[in-house]
């Protein structure tokens, strides 16, 4: 892709990263936008990528959704953009790959919405997060499914009700972002978080992530159940045996190809 693109695509050994470039439109979530977004999550799930690192250029992370499409559009209209919405933050959970988030500037409404869908995320001190519908006349529904179920109930209501912007020391308190570090920092951290969740196998990291999303939304009960036959059935693979044996024989893993 080049310069021009709204979306671009970069690989770096092991990494990929996906960037946001429409900063002209601050990185709002044209229906177009969205669609070639999960194009590129799509993309590089077929890669041999171990790790993405979602990020954006210009002065704003992302700005929400694109009301040029929304402004006197038809309910059948808004509901399929949402649809389409939802699918890219289902897109990126679904990933095998490890996805993390690396904010700058602001990131509110739909944007919040992205950074909150994303495994984990890193801010720069400077960066800003917001739900600001409560402020307005159309609030924040879709986007505070996500933000519910990084921050709990009672701070997701504060942000979704006052629609107030929280900067990046709260976020990471709230458990929006893993970490809010120094501006100049960001990619160096950004990095060394994605180092780290990725190490191991591979296909034992998909199947992870794949069930950890499985179950979070399950009653307790039900999660144990689901989790436990995950868990047992993954004891059997090539990648569960060579990490055991490796530990008996105080060896190094050789992860099978």
């Amino acid at each position: 892709m080049s310069e021009a693109d709204d979306v671009l695509l970069s690989r770096d050994g092991d990494f990929t990263t996906i960037t946001m470039n429409r900063p002209r439109r601050r990185n709002a979530l044209s229906r177009t936008f969205l669609l070639q977004l999960t194009d590129a999550f799509t993309e590089t799930a077929g890669t041999d990528a171990r790790g993405v690192v979602l990020a954006a250029n210009g002065p704003v992370f992302s700005a929400g959704h694109d009301f040029a499409d929304m402004a006197s559009a038809s309910h059948a209209d808004v509901r399929d953009l949402l649809r389409v919405c939802t699918a890219l933050m289902q897109t990126i959970q679904s990933v095998p790959q490890v996805v993390v988030a690396r904010v700058h500037g602001l990131a509110t409404a739909a944007g919040c919405q992205l950074v909150a869908s994303c495994d984990l995320a890193v801010a720069a001190e400077s960066a800003a997060f917001a739900a600001p519908g409560g402020k307005g006349g159309w609030f924040c529904h879709t986007p505070l499914v996500a933000i519910s179920r990084n921050i709990g109930r009672k701070r997701a209501a504060e942000m979704a009700l006052t629609g107030d912007t929280v900067d990046a020391a709260t976020a990471a308190d709230w458990g929006l972002v893993n970490y809010a570090v120094p501006d100049g920092e960001l990619d160096k951290a950004t990095l060394a978080l994605l180092q780290r969740a990725t190490q191991g196998s591979p296909r034992s990291k998909a199947l992870g992530k794949q069930a950890m999303y499985a179950q979070l939304d399950r009653p307790e009960a039900d999660a144990y159940t689901y989790a436990v036959e995950v868990m047992a059935a993954s004891s059997q693979t090539p990648e569960a045996q060579e990490g055991m044996h490796a530990f008996l024989g105080k060896r190094r893993p050789t992860w099978p190809a």
